[in-house]
C-alpha cells in the first residue's frame, strides 16, 4: 500500500518518507512521528492502518538526520541504540522534517502529526511551533513536561499509560494542570501500549486511544 518518497526540508536536508494513500478521497493528513526505533515496520504499518481508515499517512524518518535507513527493533540493545540516536538530533531539525511531510500531503486536507513515544513529545512541539499541522496527537510523550512553557496554537491530545516506567504519574498531573483544556486521557497500560510489536502492547487500551484519536481529528 505505501511507497517511499525524497522529501526537502527548510533547511535543506534531504529525507526519506513513508507514504500510505487510501482508496478513493481522503478524510484529511495524519504525519505519523516515529519512536526512537526509526520508520521501522511498526510505523509502516501505522501508515498503512490510517490509509485504510481513509488518511493520507505519512512518516518522516527522522533519523536520515544521521544515516539513511535505520530502523530498530525492541530488545534492550535497540533501546540504548535508540536514545543514542535520538540525542544527535535537535528538537527543531525533526520538527523541520515533520513540517516537510506536512506539507507533502497538505492536499489531501487538514493535517494531524500523530507521534508516539519521541514522536509523542515532538508532536506536541508541532502544535507549538509548526503553522502546517492543525492539530496534534501525542501517545506517552515523555519529554512533554519539559516542554511546558511553550502553549500549542492548535488542539492537542495526549494518551499516557499508568504503569509506565518512563514517564511518573507526576509529569502526567503537570501536563493537566498546565493545559487544563488538553483532554489527556491515562490507561491501565505501560510505555509502549499501542505498539502490537512491543511485549508492553495492550489491545484494549490501544482499541481505545485510537477510538478516541480518530474522534478527535475527524
Amino acid at each position: 500500500m505505501g511507497e517511499l518518497l525524497r522529501l526537502e526540508a527548510a533547511d535543506g536536508h534531504n529525507l526519506a518518507a513513508y507514504k500510505a494513500s487510501p482508496e478513493g478521497s481522503p478524510e484529511g493528513g495524519v504525519v505519523i512521528i516515529q519512536e526512537i526505533f526509526g520508520v521501522n515496520s511498526h510505523i509502516q504499518d501505522v501508515c498503512d492502518r490510517y490509509a485504510e481508515m481513509g488518511y493520507v499517512a505519512i512518516a518522516p524518518a527522522l533519523f536520515d538526520r544521521l544515516e539513511p535507513n535505520i530502523t530498530l527493533g525492541y530488545e534492550a540493545d535497540d533501546v540504548t541504540q535508540g536514545i543514542a540516536y535520538k540525542m544527535k538530533i535537535q528538537d527543531q531539525q525533526a520538527l523541520d522534517d515533520i513540517d516537510a511531510a506536512a506539507k507533502t500531503i497538505a492536499d489531501a486536507g487538514a493535517v494531524v502529526s500523530i507521534g508516539f513515544c519521541w514522536g509523542g513529545t515532538l508532536a506536541y512541539l508541532s502544535a507549538c511551533r509548526l503553522s502546517s499541522i492543525s492539530k496534534a496527537v501525542g501517545y506517552y510523550g515523555g519529554q512533554i513536561s519539559q516542554n511546558l512553557q511553550e502553549t500549542p496554537k492548535v488542539p492537542v491530545l495526549l494518551h499516557f499509560g499508568d504503569q509506565d516506567g518512563s514517564i511518573p504519574m507526576k509529569s502526567v498531573d503537570e501536563i493537566m494542570t498546565a493545559l487544563p483544556d488538553t483532554p489527556v486521557h491515562v490507561y491501565q497500560a505501560g510505555h509502549g501500549f499501542n505498539c502490537d510489536q512491543r511485549a508492553s502492547y495492550d489491545p484494549a487500551s490501544a482499541k481505545l486511544a485510537q477510538e478516541r484519536t480518530l474522534s478527535f481529528i475527524a
